[in-house]
């Protein structure tokens, strides 16, 4: 199961983590991985691309898939950007609940 922790500090999300393999099928052939993979390169490309927010990300610890995205000072569009990421991750979530957790947590 994919697990994905959304933060949020301020009632503003400033990190995403996501860890582990779906388990819908074979590495290579996981559909829902490969959909939770296309949404967070997505919404990593366009904060890179489309805001000036300073982020840093972290891919792979210790040979462990994960995926971390924390954002220094969240603006309007990056939330913007943030929410758009949000509505594919729980569409996927309403379709393969099994596999993919979705979890918020505002520290």
């Amino acid at each position: 199961m994919t697990n994905i922790t959304v933060f949020s500090a301020d009632g503003k999300y400033d990190r995403i983590l996501a860890t582990n393999h779906a388990g819908f099928a074979d590495e290579g052939e996981d559909i829902v991985c490969a959909g939770i993979s296309t949404l967070i390169t997505t919404f990593e490309n366009s904060l890179e691309q489309l805001t000036d927010v300073k982020y840093m990300v972290r891919s792979v610890e210790d040979g462990e898939p994960v995926i971390d995205i924390i954002i220094e000072d969240p603006n309007d569009l990056s939330q913007f950007l943030f929410k758009s990421l949000l509505i594919g991750l729980n569409l996927i979530k309403e379709e393969y609940n099994d596999y993919i957790s979705l979890d918020y947590k505002e520290v």
